[in-house]
């Protein structure tokens, strides 16, 4: 049976208002068209930027508008639910106080085990294997917790930085099944480690994080206030040579530039891309800053996704023809790009190759691609059209979303 669509929880949740679409209409400076060709299914929501002003007024938080979380046919594409438990129980031990105590084990693992296997778990997170992830990240969390709880002089902020990457593909983990709350505590547990271990580089990783969760929750405006402050914070620091510091403040300006944009302030929005083109300029073309992958290719990326949540569809596609994505190693950026390229086309109207670019992120990373919203709505209304040579693959992708 078919979930029903964003459209269609849309009208619901307006009608639980008792406004007819006039007053939608009116709450978002648009047109009553508008709004019936969204609730229908005639017209997309294809950028956060838009979803997140509709929910907004509609006082709901996004996912009730998206659905999430989504559960699919097969346990790989369901991308890790069955860990949602452990994981939550795992979380609730690494945030509590006294949480070791609760966790039965006869010895503290040995710190570079335990670095072994968070490096392990990262490669799976760039690689958008979700499931993978589950099976192995709530016992890793579980011993770090312990080790967190036992450590003592200089082993304080290693064990605190590997938890902080722990909690930082919880929360991707998280984020990407619907589960925010989850989120929300993985990013506490982060914030603690960066003031466990006195460290301003694992604090702007944690607050890097932090915006990325209000980034998912549509919480605009908390997202760009952390970003700012973060940044400020953060510039005292620059004049060191430091790679890292100079990576996470290119990240944040990122972060930064991402969310101006689905507050759609485009001046802004390009003000901080330029800044984080000059970073990148100073960091390998493979930076990899606490998961961030930031470097010259993913800045370009985000300068898709900018374009994208303008509503600037011809600077879409002028942006992907910039962007060298085979130099970028990392699955879920690779599919994350080709999802942006995808909704950039069919923006413009161009069925086809948004049909050819969907089914290219679906290949790369089917477990991301299948739990974001923006993709299922574009995948929905590509079903829609016989307008392109992937109508087969495109309606067997929706059928396997549960989307018709």
């Amino acid at each position: 049976m078919a979930e029903l669509t964003t459209g269609q929880r849309v009208a619901r949740a307006r009608r639980r208002l008792g406004w007819d679409q006039a007053q939608l209409a009116a709450s978002v400076d648009r047109s009553v068209s508008w709004v019936s060709k969204i609730e229908t299914g005639r017209l997309p929501l294809d950028r956060m930027s838009v979803l997140g002003q509709i929910a907004e007024v509609l006082g709901v938080e996004v996912v009730e508008l998206t659905g999430q979380p989504y559960r699919h046919e097969t346990a790989e594409l369901d991308s890790g639910h069955a860990a949602i438990p452990g994981l939550r129980l795992a979380l609730q031990q690494a945030t509590m106080p006294g949480g070791a105590a609760l966790i039965a084990t006869a010895d503290v693992p040995a710190l570079p085990v335990l670095t072994a296997r968070v490096e392990a778990a990262e490669r799976l997170r760039q690689d958008a294997k979700f499931a993978a992830l589950g099976d192995v990240l709530p016992q890793i969390l579980r011993d770090l917790v312990v080790l967190c709880d036992a450590a003592e002089g200089e082993d304080v902020p290693r064990a605190e930085s590997l938890m902080l990457r722990a909690s930082h593909m919880a929360r991707v983990s998280s984020n990407l099944l619907g589960h925010h709350d989850l989120g929300w505590s993985a990013v506490q547990r982060e914030l603690v480690a960066a003031e466990r271990a006195e460290s301003p580089i694992l604090r702007a990783a944690a607050r890097w994080d932090l915006c990325g969760l209000w980034l998912h929750e549509g919480e605009l405006g908390a997202a760009r206030d952390m970003a700012r402050q973060a940044l400020d914070d953060l510039e005292p620091h620059m004049g060191t040579a430091d790679q890292t510091l100079r990576a996470l403040w290119g990240a944040m300006h990122l972060r930064a530039a991402v969310a101006w944009s689905r507050l759609w302030d485009r001046p802004e929005a390009e003000s901080h891309l330029a800044e984080a083109r000059q970073a990148a300029a100073g960091v390998p073309e493979n930076g990899n800053a606490f998961q961030t992958q930031f470097n010259a290719v993913n800045t370009e990326i985000h300068a898709v996704e900018v374009s994208m949540e303008l509503g600037r569809p011809r600077d879409v596609i002028s942006r992907v023809e910039l962007v060298n994505i085979g130099n970028i190693a990392s699955g879920e950026r690779q599919s994350h790009f080709w999802v942006c390229t995808a909704v950039g086309q069919m923006m413009n109207g161009k069925s086809a190759p948004a049909a050819d670019a969907i089914l290219r992120a679906d290949a790369i990373a089917p477990q991301h691609v299948r739990n974001r919203p923006i993709a299922r709505n574009l995948v929905d209304d590509l079903r829609s059209t016989d307008k392109h040579a992937h109508t087969a693959e495109i309606r067997r992708l929706a059928a396997s979303m549960k989307l018709g």
